[in-house]
């Protein structure tokens, strides 16, 4: 019976305490409005990041360089590539994979290239709370300073296949 309007006269402005609940959320959806852009500038949780279109291949190319050029180890058949401070770190999404791992060093700054040479991927940070899209076609360039030493995991956050689950990755940041 949605299609017929009620009978009567339905409609009753809201009164007592539904005005209060009514204010009080208008209220907090100002509130929200006005911090949610400053803590954007102001929170220092986003890195600075820059966006480049880029051939898949050539990132690929531009990661094994990398990786040639920075090798200090291994894990697990995964290359660990230390990258001079200040420098370039490339970081490839392919699929179920997150290549090579990264050892970066406390307190210095590094410019971190992102990109995926297949699927869109997601690039999260654990435990930090970083999320980024990546996606094929573009190279995704963030400026990093690490403030903590430790392993930080690196998970896939965007459904890319059958592998997804595997799809990890690790970056090492040393005193």
């Amino acid at each position: 019976m949605s299609i017929f309007h009620p009978k009567g006269n339905w409609f009753r402005p809201p009164t007592g305490s539904e005005r209060l609940w009514i204010g009080m959320a208008l209220a907090w959806c100002l509130v929200m409005s006005v911090t949610m852009p400053w803590w954007h500038f102001q929170g220092k949780q986003n890195a600075p990041q820059t966006t480049y279109e880029v051939e898949p291949a050539v990132f690929e190319d531009r990661v094994d360089e990398f990786v040639e050029t920075n090798q200090v180890g291994e894990m697990n058949n995964i290359p660990i590539v230390q990258p001079e401070p200040g420098g370039d770190a490339y970081l490839m999404g392919r699929i179920w994979q997150w290549y090579p791992i990264l050892k970066l060093k406390k307190g210095q700054t590094y410019r971190i290239h992102l990109s995926s040479i297949d699927l869109q991927h997601g690039f999260s940070l654990i435990p930090m709370n970083m999320n980024i899209h990546v996606l094929p076609g573009y190279d995704y360039v963030m400026t990093i300073t690490p403030t903590t030493t430790g392993e930080f995991s690196i998970i896939c956050n965007e459904f890319c296949g059958i592998g997804h689950h595997t799809m990890t990755g690790k970056i090492i940041v040393e005193a």
